[in-house]
Formats: structure tokens, C-alpha cells, sequence
């Protein structure tokens, strides 16, 4: 099994200390391969930047199933966002499952809690991923979107991003009642267990969810199984004219 890891922005970002933490749980004969995009943004803080990536998304997407580039064929694609840019437009374009960071973390959050609270990087991606709440129908368990005042380009703070991340989850739990937490960005890497860990010391065993590891399990489960996305509902793009910007 072949599966593609695409970085939905231009900037380097991604380190081989992330992959580790993050493909950790996948199985030994699933390959990996990690991409970014040639256009868009350097990183995704809002709808802006999510339409910026959409549209390179698609089309690498496309690619990945193909197999008509020098990175070869996938049978997946996770884009490492958990604003999910482009992935609604990628699925009626592919066949191969495609998932982002949002849905996979969710789904798996709503098996062991009620009351879910997302804790994200900035004010300004908070609307984005209200609207993906509204599109997935979870209103009524979320009851919390809390941010950390943080930008994506500045999670290498490893120590600042744990001590506000277990701030803002105190918050969730004791005055909106959350019962779980979801790191509501991929670029939260190897900061679930401290945060956790935090949690439990100040006497609150639950659980915290990390998207990106979520959504490669998700991934490779989907790719055995067969599983892809419902024609029914992801209907191939028509033919027609159809123009690409060149700067």
C-alpha cells in the first residue's frame, strides 16, 4: 500500500521527526510519501488560504491516482490540513479514498465522548472549521471551538504550544463541559501525550485526539477494506473547458 502525505502549502514545514510521530501507528508495509504543493499558501489560517491550496490539491490528487508523475502511484491521499482544503473537489475527481484532517479526528472522537471541544491555533481559522462542523452535522456535540493564539508558522515552540493547549482543554472541560479534546490543526505534532498527560495531573482523565495520526489510520483502514468515497454523492466532474492560472 502506497500512501500520500500532501502538505497542502509551499513552505518546508515538514520534518522527518513529524512523519515519525505522525505514520507511528500505521502498518510496516504501508510506504508513505510526503509532498507539498509548488502554488499557494505557506500555511492555511482561513478561508483564503484554504481556496489558495484547493485547486493544487485537486490536481495532485488526481496525479496520486494515475500515477503519471515521478513520485508514481497511491492508493490514498491524506491532506495534512485540519481545514480540509480541497478535499470535497478532489473525492468526485478520484476514486482512491481522500481524507483531510478534520473528519477522520471527529469520527473518532465521537466514539469516546459526548461533548467535544476543538482547540485550533488562531481566531481566524475558527470560522473555517465551524463551517465543517455545520457540513458534517455535529453541531450539537461540539460544544466548544477555542484557539491558542498561536500561529501555524510558530508551533515550533514546543513548550508554549503544550502549556496553551492544556490551558485552553482546562477551559473546555470546566466551563463548556467538553468531555474530550480535538487538536484542531495537523501541525499540532508530538504534543497529544504531554497534553494529555497535563490533563490527567490536574485531575481530568480523558482523552485528547491527534488529527493527523487519526487520519492515516483512517487512511490505510479504507484502502484495505476497499472502502472509497460514494459516487452518489461525490459525482465525477463534466467534461469541459476548463482554465489553470499560470502566475
Amino acid at each position: 500500500m502506497r500512501l500520500l502525505n500532501l502538505v497542502p502549502v509551499i513552505s518546508d514545514v515538514w520534518t522527518p521527526e513529524m512523519g515519525a510521530y505522525t505514520f507511528q501507528y500505521l502498518r510496516d508495509t504501508t510506504e508513505v510519501v510526503t509532498l507539498k504543493l509548488e502554488h499557494g499558501p505557506s500555511s492555511i489560517e482561513g478561508e483564503y488560504d484554504e481556496m489558495l491550496a484547493a485547486p493544487e490539491v485537486a490536481f495532485y490528487c488526481e496525479e496520486a491516482e494515475r500515477g503519471t508523475w515521478a513520485a508514481g502511484k497511491f492508493d490514498g491521499v491524506f491532506v495534512n490540513c485540519f481545514g480540509d482544503p480541497g478535499v470535497r473537489a478532489a473525492r468526485e475527481a478520484v476514486r482512491i479514498p481522500v481524507f483531510g484532517g478534520f473528519e477522520p479526528a471527529m469520527h473518532m472522537a465521537l466514539g469516546v465522548a459526548d461533548n467535544l471541544s476543538i482547540i485550533s491555533v488562531l481566531k481566524n481559522v475558527l470560522p473555517l472549521i465551524h463551517g465543517s462542523i455545520s457540513k458534517a452535522g455535529l453541531g450539537k456535540r461540539v460544544v466548544s471551538l477555542r484557539e491558542i493564539g498561536v500561529p501555524v508558522l510558530d508551533l515550533i515552540d514546543h513548550q508554549l504550544v503544550v502549556q496553551k493547549l492544556i490551558e485552553q482543554s482546562v477551559q473546555a472541560i470546566t466551563v463548556d463541559n467538553a468531555h474530550a479534546i480535538v487538536l484542531g490543526c495537523t501541525g499540532f505534532v508530538n504534543v497529544r501525550e504531554e497534553v494529555q498527560a497535563g490533563l490527567l495531573e490536574a485531575g481530568y482523565d480523558t482523552v485528547v485526539i491527534e488529527a493527523a495520526q487519526a487520519a492515516m489510520v483512517m487512511l490505510e483502514n479504507f484502502v484495505t477494506m476497499g472502502y472509497m468515497q460514494s459516487r452518489l454523492n461525490y459525482m465525477p466532474p463534466r467534461q469541459k473547458d476548463r482554465n489553470w492560472w499560470t502566475s
